[in-house]
């Protein structure tokens, strides 16, 4: 699965596995494997984790809550807000313990009981803060791409989700029409 980690937040990287949303949709996030690869890649989980189709499902309508919540439709959906705070509400991070190793006292932060549902607790979190900061939330000005990205550019000016992919791809486009145009 070639998974891409553009967005500029962890909650968008989230968001961007349904791809192609200005056509049909892609849907990347197609069993548990592809899910457990997802959030060990995003950095979520270290190792096998167990991941069920229950967890997908979960993920799935996380994804397209966080999606509605930050490129917001006419009217916010109460629900939709619901669903990303309760997300956040679900797993919160196991408080930091002190442990003894050779005499000396180091911070130790515990592995989560459900490490699945603090993931989400963490991208509905992240969520929750960018919905709330003065960054935007923009759809890639690409044709063929539809991907999230936060703009926090100091002009809010950016057009694509990824300079290196769809600008210099746009970029390039436009040089050629322009090549044509001249001749």
């Amino acid at each position: 699965m070639e998974w891409v980690f553009d967005g500029g937040r962890p909650c968008l990287d989230l968001v961007n596995t349904m791809r192609s949303r200005h056509e049909e949709g892609v849907e990347l996030l197609t069993g548990p494997d592809a899910l457990a690869e997802w959030l060990s890649l995003a950095g979520f989980t270290t190792g096998p984790v167990p991941v069920t189709a229950g967890n997908v499902l979960a993920a799935k309508a996380l994804r397209e809550a966080i999606d509605r919540v930050l490129l917001p439709p006419e009217e916010l959906s109460a629900m939709d807000v619901e669903l990303v705070n309760n997300a956040a509400a679900s797993a919160p991070a196991p408080p930091p313990r002190l442990a003894l190793v050779d005499g000396v006292l180091r911070r130790e932060v515990p592995a989560p009981k459900d490490p699945v549902a603090a993931a989400f607790a963490a991208l509905a979190a992240d969520a929750i803060d960018l919905a709330t900061s003065d960054a935007e939330v923009r759809i890639c000005a690409a044709d063929d791409c539809g991907q999230r990205f936060c703009d926090a550019s100091p002009r809010r000016n950016r057009q694509w989700c990824s300079m290196s992919r769809c600008g210099n791809r746009a970029k390039a486009r436009a040089h050629y029409a322009r090549t044509l145009t001249r001749n």
